[in-house]
């Protein structure tokens, strides 16, 4: 595995490949690597010749009181991890050249970026959007592969490839989940042990709300409804929000027709920790 930190000896890299006829996958990450990420990973080695990693932790992504500071940051162990499931280049360039003195452009997709997520964490998507785009920029992939675990990012994503008419393919694979449901994340590791054991109820709670809909439930609420009395049986973290909307809008919709986005995202009470999961009815993002 080749580890790049230059940006432009990383596009010149890609830049050759592409010229060899090479196809590159990306898969995009903010490291403290999991089998979530490399589940992704597997994914772009399948389906391409040369498979990127990125990992950068974006500053722009996150707000002022969130956890940029304390977001892991296992550089070396990401590398062995990577490079022992098969990734041919680790992308992992400083701050300073990704954002520079002066740094003045920033990408915004509108009306989607301030719901849900957005409503939450003012700002978060124009970092998001920004940061995959210079990175798309510079690692020029024909693919990309990101999770479903961050529904809204990747409709936030496609809809910046579409409207920006980008040639690249996004891949949004299924979330991978712990025995007890909980979906795998980097932040994870902040739990108490407490709170590991409660926050499985994050995905019970929509897993309900499924069982529910299969069983012919559409009205919105009532799901709504199954998820809050499945998150009362414990005080260890409180739901942010619980929305159900379309999968293109992020609009709430009151009778489930067609594919249906079930969000939610809650804090934990000791460590304050902020969580997100989703469902999708009726299909896949």
């Amino acid at each position: 595995m080749k580890i790049v930190r230059d940006v432009l000896e990383m596009q010149n890299i890609c830049t050759d490949l592409r010229h060899a006829q090479k196809r590159i996958g990306c898969v995009p990450t903010m490291g403290a690597l999991h089998e979530g990420h490399l589940s992704l990973l597997h994914i772009a080695r399948q389906r391409c010749d040369i498979s990127v990693m990125t990992l950068f932790v974006n500053p722009t992504q996150f707000g002022p009181k969130e956890d940029l500071l304390k977001y892991p940051r296992p550089f070396d162990k990401d590398c062995e991890v990577a490079e022992k499931h098969g990734c041919d280049i680790l992308f992992a360039p400083d701050t300073n050249d990704m954002y520079p003195d002066n740094y003045m452009s920033y990408v915004v997709v509108e009306n989607i970026t301030h719901k849900l997520e957005g409503e939450s964490r003012p700002g978060h998507f124009r970092g998001v959007t920004t940061i995959v785009l210079k990175l798309f920029n510079i690692t020029i992939p024909h693919i990309a592969v990101f999770g479903q675990k961050d529904a809204q990012q990747a409709i936030v994503l496609k809809r910046m490839v579409t409207d920006l008419n980008l040639p690249v393919e996004l891949i949004i694979a299924p979330t991978l989940r712990e025995k007890d449901g909980l979906a795998l994340s980097s932040r994870n590791t902040y739990l108490t042990k407490k709170e590991r054991l409660k926050v499985p109820l994050l995905y019970q709670g929509l897993h309900k709300a499924e069982q529910e809909h299969n069983r012919g439930e559409l009205f919105a609420k009532n799901l709504i409804k199954h998820i809050k009395e499945t998150y009362k049986k414990t005080e260890l973290f409180k739901a942010e929000y619980i929305a159900i909307v379309d999968v293109e809008n992020l609009e709430p919709v009151e009778t489930i027709s067609g594919k249906t986005l079930i969000a939610v995202a809650c804090r934990t009470k000791e460590t304050n920790t902020r969580l997100i999961d989703n469902i999708i009815l009726g299909g896949t993002l």
